[in-house]
């Protein structure tokens, strides 16, 4: 099976999602999917209406999407064209756009990730200025592609070595972001946040410090999928898990 064939029903899926998204959101005109890992360029994963076109121009000349990936946080604007955050980006950057083009308006941009060095974001394009609800909207699909990114790279990681690591650093992760979240009492996309600027800040691995997090909590190292694969942290992990929790608890109520 070559690459094409291996990944079509990853995309029609996301293709699927990025239309339920159109249907709750007025004013709608196009959404996209894109990833990026590392130092990897992004790259458009799937569109819908005058997403690709759109896509296509932000990742040429900047855009709320390439914003929402370089810094994690979302971002709105009620003039897609002419924003002064992007001034490369004109009307005249998105080729052959056609009428349906020349009707946008505003868009919103969602980032997420689904691992240590994978992020995905979730755009719109609007006929009209973002609303209270429209980032509301793409938050609850957030989590279901994060899973199905998680899943679509699992799959296809083909060693089974890297299969079991990815599970592995996954149980990891999401025991680690429960804790953050009962302690600051936040969502998980601000757990996750916290996890990742913590171990750039101390120079680890995300899913060391998760582990090592954990171990401070209980006292043991969290559920794995395989029990030959634990992740062991360092010292510099452990640190930087009680230095972290330390943070935590000292302004928690």
């Amino acid at each position: 099976m070559n690459a094409a064939d291996r990944w079509r029903p990853l995309s029609e899926l996301l293709q699927a999602l990025l239309e339920r998204i159109a249907g709750e959101l007025p004013g709608w005109l196009g959404a996209g999917l894109t990833i990026s890992r590392g130092e990897r360029p992004l790259r458009v994963l799937a569109t819908a209406g005058v997403g690709e076109q759109v896509l296509s121009a932000q990742l040429a000349h900047g855009g709320p999407v390439p914003v929402a990936n370089a810094t994690g946080e979302p971002v709105t604007t009620d003039r897609l064209f002419g924003d002064e955050r992007w001034p490369a980006l004109t009307r005249e950057t998105v080729f052959d756009g056609g009428p349906a083009v020349a009707a946008i308006r505003g868009a919103a941009a969602l980032p997420g990730f689904w691992d240590e060095d994978g992020v995905f974001v979730l755009s719109v394009s609007l006929d009209r200025a973002p609303g209270a609800d429209t980032l509301a909207i793409l938050q609850r699909y957030a989590k279901l592609t994060e899973m199905t990114l998680v899943v679509a790279e699992t799959a296809t990681a083909g060693d089974p070595d890297q299969m079991l690591d990815l599970l592995a650093s996954r149980a990891a992760i999401e025991q680690a972001k429960g804790a953050i979240m009962a302690v600051r009492r936040c969502s998980p996309e601000e757990a996750w946040q916290t996890l990742r600027r913590a171990s750039q800040e101390f120079n680890v691995k995300v899913r060391e410090l998760a582990v090592a997090l954990v171990e401070h909590l209980g006292g043991r190292r969290p559920a794995s999928p395989d029990a030959l694969r634990e992740i062991r942290p360092g010292a510099p992990a452990h640190h930087a898990a009680q230095r972290l929790w330390s943070a935590f608890t000292s302004v928690s109520p």
